[in-house]
């Protein structure tokens, strides 16, 4: 699946698309499963796989601790990887991996890429990754019609933006402030700005994730970008309210 080409196209039936995360394993598979299929039921654009890693530097105290307690359970790669295949093979929407390169540089950057492509993932977010480094990491990707997903911040410069659009591709996943996820965000002016020189930088679509919450958040950048990031909130009702509330909260952030 190419998801750029798929992104635009959906993108042309939708005010806004949606991509959700979840972090395998956690609570367990089978609620994966069970909030995988609300997610999907109710309009989700694409999800974003997170194979759990024991150190995410990317990520708040959301996600960190269902990292942890996914690796305390016993979560393995060869899990997550048939897990993601599984996924592929039951829905018709775009499946991503996000990790960390310490996972992908053990299990084998050639393996892992390949694994991920027989499996029809369609893009990978290494957030640590820069790419200048790794054995030509993107390239190896898009090689396999495996979309390396870039991302851009409020303090990535002009120059940096250009130079990692041409590595990139897929879409870029703008994060709305600085900091790790989880983090309420504040749009004003600054942030528009921000989203402003992201699009000039690049014809890809822009996803905006950190600290997107509420259908207010997602209403605030309709209109400036392609695609919400959900992921931390989404755990947090997991756990509090159980995985039957992940429709009706996916539906409230669509307006539907």
């Amino acid at each position: 699946m190419q998801l750029e080409a798929y992104l635009k196209e959906r993108k042309q039936q939708k005010e806004i698309l949606l991509m959700t995360h979840i972090v395998l394993g956690y609570p367990s598979f089978d609620t994966n499963r069970e909030v995988i299929k609300q997610m999907v039921d109710n309009g989700v654009d694409c999800i974003e796989l997170q194979i759990p890693f024991s150190e995410p530097m990317a990520d708040g105290p959301v996600i960190l601790k269902a990292n942890q307690d996914s690796i305390s359970g016993g979560t393995t790669i060869k899990e997550c990887l048939e897990f993601g295949a599984e996924m592929v093979r039951t829905y018709s929407i775009p499946f991503l991996y996000m990790t960390y390169f310490n996972i992908v540089f053990k299990y084998g950057e050639v393996e892992f890429i390949s694994k991920a492509a027989d499996s029809g993932i369609a893009g990978l977010i290494i957030p640590d990754l820069p790419p200048e480094e790794g054995d030509n990491f993107a390239e190896k990707a898009r090689a396999q019609n495996v979309a390396p997903i870039l991302i851009y911040a409020p303090t990535t410069s002009d120059q940096r933006m250009q130079e990692l659009d041409k590595y990139g591709a897929g879409f870029i996943y703008c994060t709305a402030r600085k900091g790790v996820t989880g983090k309420q965000s504040e749009f004003g002016a600054d942030f528009f700005a921000y989203l402003a020189r992201c699009r000039q930088a690049t014809t890809k679509p822009l996803a905006v994730g950190f600290g997107i919450q509420s259908r207010n958040d997602v209403q605030e950048i309709t209109g400036k970008a392609d695609m919400a990031v959900v992921g931390s909130r989404t755990i947090t009702l997991v756990d509090q309210e159980g995985s039957d509330k992940v429709g009706p909260f996916i539906r409230e952030l669509l307006g539907n």
